[in-house]
Order: C-alpha cells, then sequence, then structure tokens
C-alpha cells in the first residue's frame, strides 16, 4: 500500500486542515443530524455554548445501521452532575429514534475546558480539527491551528498506559456478556489503532482518521516488528467488525497495548498530567 496515497489531510501551510463538513453528510443520515440540531439546544437551552459532529457521519464514511453517532457539546460553564444525565438520556433517544446508527455518544465539556491551555494539543486541537460546528460560535476560531509533530502526539495519545488496569479490569467484569465484550473490543480497537497511527505522525507528517490506512502507516514504520503491524490491521478490522473473542481482549490489554504504551513513551513520552 502506498501510504501517502490520498494526501496528508494538511492544508497549503503544512497545517492539519479539518477533516469534516456537514456538505458530507450523507443522505441517510440528514433526518439524524437535523434531529440532533434540535434535541441538543431543547436539552441545554441557555447553557448550551456551541455543539459539533465528529466521526464518520461528518467525514462522509459512515454506514447506516453500522456506524455510530459521535456529538461533543460545549456548555458554557462546567457541566454539572444534571448535563451528564441529560447527555446519557439523549444518546438513549437518539440511538432508540434512528435506525441509521448502531449507538451513540455524547462528549460534554465546558468552554473553560476546551480552551485552556491543559487542552491546547489534545482537546482544543480535537474541536480545531476533526469537529464538525452544527449550533452556535466555532470554538475553533479560538484556538491554534496545528502541525502533525512530536508534541501533538504526545498530548493527544500519551496516556494509553494508564488505561491499560482499567481494560484488564473491564475484561473481567465483561467475561459473562458477549455483548459488552463486542463493545470493548470495537472501543480498544480503536484507540490502539489511532495511538499506534500518532506515534508514527510526526514521521509521516500528516493526519488521517481512516483507521485502515492508519494501521498500514503504522505497519509500513515499523518493519522490524511485523507481527506488530499485523496486530494492528487485524484491530483496524476489528474496529469496523467488533468480535465477542475473550482472546482478542486479552491481546490488547495484556500484549499489544503495553508493547505500544511502551514504544509511545520511548518515543514521545507521557502526556502532561492533567490537573
Amino acid at each position: 500500500m502506498d501510504v501517502d496515497a490520498g494526501g496528508k489531510g494538511l492544508d497549503a501551510d503544512g497545517r492539519i486542515a479539518r477533516e469534516g463538513s456537514l456538505d458530507r453528510v450523507q443522505p441517510p443520515f440528514a433526518p439524524l443530524v437535523d434531529d440532533v440540531r434540535r434535541r441538543v439546544a431543547e436539552a441545554y437551552g441557555a447553557r448550551l455554548h456551541s455543539a459539533y459532529l465528529y466521526g464518520s457521519i461528518p467525514r462522509g464514511t459512515a454506514r447506516p445501521g453500522r456506524s455510530d453517532l459521535d456529538l461533543l457539546i460545549a456548555l458554557h460553564a462546567r457541566p454539572t452532575k444534571a448535563d451528564e444525565e441529560t447527555a446519557r438520556a439523549l444518546e438513549s433517544a437518539l440511538d432508540a429514534s434512528h435506525e441509521v446508527i448502531d449507538g451513540g455518544g455524547i462528549l460534554l465539556h465546558g468552554t473553560e475546558t476546551l480552551l485552556s491551555d491543559a487542552e491546547r494539543y489534545d482537546m482544543g486541537w480535537f474541536v480545531a480539527c476533526l469537529c464538525t460546528p452544527l449550533i452556535g460560535e466555532d470554538l475553533a476560531a479560538r484556538l491554534p491551528r496545528y502541525r502533525p509533530d512530536s508534541r501533538l502526539a504526545r498530548e493527544t495519545n500519551g496516556s494509553l498506559d494508564l488505561r491499560l488496569p482499567r481494560w484488564r479490569r473491564q475484561n473481567a467484569a465483561a467475561a459473562g456478556d458477549p455483548a459488552e465484550r463486542a463493545r470493548l473490543s470495537r472501543a480498544y480497537a480503536r484507540h490502539l489503532v489511532r495511538t499506534a497511527f500518532t506515534l508514527v505522525m510526526p514521521r509521516w507528517g500528516g493526519w488521517t482518521s481512516d483507521l485502515t490506512r492508519s494501521a498500514e502507516i503504522f505497519a509500513h514504520y515499523y518493519p522490524d516488528h511485523p507481527e506488530r503491524g499485523d496486530q494492528m490491521r487485524a484491530a483496524a478490522a476489528v474496529a469496523l467488525e467488533p468480535v465477542t473473542d475473550p482472546a482478542v481482549l486479552a491481546e490488547y490489554a495484556d500484549d499489544l497495548g503495553p508493547w505500544l504504551a511502551a514504544e509511545y513513551a520511548r518515543v514521545h513520552g507521557h502526556r502532561t498530567p492533567r490537573p
């Protein structure tokens, strides 16, 4: 595979270009997007600053009945417990009302957090480059433009080691629940492939959210570890087609994950601790 085919997701100045657009939303998802806009505005009212789509729907790559809804909501103030409960209720209501999606997730933050120095190269970058404005003022106008460098790699995905103990606990808890194992396999696989890609992102010099391509780019830069490249290609497939095999979950938490976390720390270091 030519890892440079299809471009590197940069603008003319070598900065990461915003990847999504409402113009790319496929017709089957248009009623969903309209409903999201209405329900979010009604649910949060004056507390709402802005809302954003991210993931496959605004990229125009969503699969009807297979893809999930990814939504970021920014509030004027720090979210309360009631705000979080509202978000969970919205997730359930939207999933129940639209067969075109298979579940959904809502990220909820205050604007102070999204614009903070601590989140400048994590959630700030996420808003500016991976989120598509849906409602309200676009916070990207108050954020910098980003290059695919080592600092960005460290701050966005330099915390895999902190996740692994939780993954092991979740694996144990899901031992008798195939549906939960499938959900976990997809979540772990996505995170591993994205982390593997950002590990080599500065060397490649670009950005992509395509998981299959991300796995190939990683493998290209680790020819001395072909087994890791194969594992990452397999994880990209699981991210699209979840599995229930406990051995896959164990592989992610006890083999591939620890190796990737150690290699990430060696190359980029650990993410700056958050308050």
